[in-house]
């Protein structure tokens, strides 16, 4: 399908059907290409285009608020809780500002990454994982997702390729433990399944770093080692004391699909635990978010929507809607355009409106230039009537960064 779009809306893993004026109006060689990276966008940019045309049966789709998404949003936010819920939780406000938590997570972060990174080593080394060694890390994830649960996660956005390895580790804990809070289960479980979402990838520690960070298609023999890691994962942490049932199972699951193409035991549907379908819907919402030595991250509204079709067969649909519900159809840190031209990046959610967040807006496309930072709710009474997201935008094609606006005032 062809679609005319905006160039302020160009994304990453979209197919670029036409340009216009043809190949002698702008630097690249063909007409028809795949944007795999954010330099590709800012040359598109800087060739003075305000439209071209995409191929969404050959890339992605752009991310715009249409009544079909808003349907989607209301089936979303009313679709009945997965079994595993106790009493769901729309909305579990923490004790600390955005602000305020921000620095203490920054820190766990780092203290997180250091461990995964330190474990690994003393897994190739033959040592056997201490739990207590890990214990600390998982308690302050839970406390600060506790505390404000969008600090962390906005912060784990920002990881590089080069970083990926270990700090999506860090990420799917969090993830994970966000996600176990936002369905109200029991605090212990919640604490289990992080363990679980650090470890989930121990087993990648076996596997050469020539395949783990290979920038191009693996051969069918090296994916069959990448695929490895899930039972080489749960052989290692069978050896640590203490160590629960929880997070085994994620680690040796994560990679099982509904339809049965998953592996490495190939289940299917209610063969899976639900904890099990929660990790793998966190693991493949962090991948496919984050920039890899492979490919570009997508935005998080564009990746939920890629995952709402992979629903239908691969992921729990369920649990799938579950998280949407939990970090919101444009999670915190997004960067969205108002309705007004502005753009903003979202900083906390509205558990009534997953389509009205809270945003700090800081610049308006139609003078593209940066404005007085300000706050903004849009689901407040004289906002939600005249202001409104349209779509999730792409940082470079602006040349922003919305980070820096995540604390204003």
């Amino acid at each position: 399908m062809i679609k005319s779009i905006e160039i302020s809306q160009l994304c990453v893993g979209m197919y670029v059907h036409s340009l216009p004026g043809g190949w002698t109006a702008h630097p690249f060689l063909r007409n028809r290409f795949l944007i795999t990276n954010r330099a590709e966008i800012a040359k598109i940019v800087d060739a003075g285009f305000t439209h071209l045309e995409i191929d969404v049966a050959k890339g992605c789709d752009i991310v715009a608020v249409t009544p079909a998404l808003v349907e989607e949003t209301e089936a979303v936010s009313d679709a009945a809780p997965p079994e595993v819920a106790l009493t769901p939780v729309s909305s579990r406000a923490g004790t600390a500002s955005l602000s305020d938590e921000l620095g203490r997570a920054r820190a766990l972060i780092a203290q997180a990454s250091r461990l995964v990174q330190d474990l690994a080593q003393d897994v190739r080394l033959g040592k056997v994982i201490q739990l207590d060694r890990v214990e600390p890390a998982v308690e302050g994830i839970v406390d600060s997702i506790t505390r404000n649960p969008n600090a962390l996660l906005v912060l784990l956005q920002l990881k590089k390729k080069d970083d990926y390895t270990f700090l999506h580790s860090v990420s799917v804990c969090a993830l994970l433990v966000a996600f176990c809070r936002f369905m109200g289960m029991p605090g212990e479980v919640t604490y289990q399944a992080g363990l679980g979402g650090l470890l989930h990838d121990i087993g990648k520690a076996e596997v050469p770093d020539a395949i783990l960070n290979k920038p191009g298609r693996l051969t069918p023999e090296e994916f069959e080692v990448i695929k490895a890691h899930p039972k080489d994962g749960h052989a290692i942490l069978a050896r640590v004391a203490g160590l629960s049932s929880i997070a085994l199972d994620i680690t040796l699951r994560h990679h099982e699909r509904c339809d049965g193409n998953g592996y490495p035991e190939g289940l299917s549907g209610p063969e899976i635990s639900d904890l099990a379908k929660m990790a793998a819907v966190v693991d493949v919402y962090d991948a496919i978010t984050s920039e890899r030595c492979y490919h570009q991250g997508m935005p998080p509204a564009q990746a939920l929507s890629r995952m709402l079709e992979w629903s239908k067969t691969q992921l729990s649909d369920e649990h799938v809607r579950a998280f949407i519900r939990c970090i919101g159809i444009f999670p915190s840190g997004s960067l969205v355009r108002l309705a007004s031209g502005r753009l903003g990046v979202v900083t906390a959610q509205n558990p009534n409106n997953l389509l009205a967040p809270v945003v700090n807006v800081f610049f308006h496309t139609r003078s593209n230039t940066y404005i007085p930072p300000e706050q903004v709710d849009l689901s407040a009474p004289g906002i939600a009537e005249r202001e409104r997201i349209v779509c999730a935008e792409c940082p470079d094609t602006w040349r922003v960064d919305p980070h820096r606006f995540l604390e204003i005032g």
